[in-house]
């Protein structure tokens, strides 16, 4: 039974959970405890790196992506102080999204013809795009705006300019505790990415989704003994259901151990 959701969205990022409306979907959800691990940012309604929220306990953290120079992977804080040195690259990172999302738009509308409404600001990412362009005139649904207009190496792709690994990690090091590597198996090189959890705390195991066919949970739990990991989880979720993946109480029991006020 999954009590604990460690990894979901709101719309301080792409999600479109609020603090208002979490507690209702982890209650929907039978959750006790969710984390807010907005892209690139930390959310502001949230002071305490584990709070209580109308009765769900939330654990403040972050999604960072991160270039590992073989390819670009997520990084997931829990137990989130605030610093200096995270906000810095925290408002880079959004006036680059705020950016990418502007000539992401420009490029749909000029593929389409349509005018998609969407204006650039911080936390505006591709899901956004993709809904606008489902709600629009333009002929696609959600997905099919990923697959023929956004999505990786699409006509309308534009890259980011992300955190290096090691600056990611010092980052979150400095002000969470618990780092860990997210959804290994959607990357092209599970592997690889695998071996950066030497540096890290955790690695999510559970999780609804990877590269079909390529999952394989023991690699991740072979991973987790090698590197002395936390196994952690959650739905990535960026509409209103919670609970779709995560961690039974023993294994949140664990995670809970190493974050402040334990």
């Amino acid at each position: 039974m999954v009590v604990a959701d460690l990894h979901a969205h709101t719309t301080v990022s792409d999600g479109t959970l609020t603090l208002s409306t979490l507690p209702a979907a982890a209650r929907a959800a039978g959750v006790e405890v969710v984390a807010v691990t907005d892209h690139d940012r930390f959310h502001p309604g949230l002071d305490d790196p584990v709070a209580e929220l109308d009765g769900v306990t939330v654990v403040r953290g972050i999604e960072l992506r991160v270039d590992a120079g073989f390819e670009r992977v997520d990084l997931l804080g829990y137990g989130l102080t605030e610093t200096a040195a995270l906000r810095a690259e925290c408002e880079r990172l959004q006036r680059d999204r705020a950016e990418r999302g502007r000539r992401i738009v420009e490029r749909v509308e000029a593929e389409t013809g349509v005018d998609l409404g969407l204006e650039p600001r911080p936390g505006l990412g591709r899901p956004h795009i993709a809904r606008a362009v489902a709600e629009s005139d333009a002929g696609y649904d959600y997905e099919g705006a990923f697959e023929h207009l956004i999505g990786d190496g699409g006509p309308c792709f534009v890259a980011r300019e992300v955190t290096s690994f090691d600056r990611g990690v010092d980052l979150l090091s400095e002000a969470c505790s618990v780092v860990g590597l997210a959804h290994p198996f959607r990357y092209a090189d599970p592997d690889a990415a695998l071996d950066l959890c030497s540096e890290l705390d955790a690695v999510e195991r559970f999780y609804p989704y990877g590269n079909r066919g390529t999952d394989d949970p023991e690699r991740v739990e072979a991973a987790a003994a090698e590197h002395d990991l936390l196994l952690t989880g959650g739905s990535d979720a960026h509409g209103e259901e919670l609970g779709v993946a995560g961690l039974d109480r023993p294994a949140w029991e664990r995670v809970r151990s190493r974050l402040p006020g334990a």
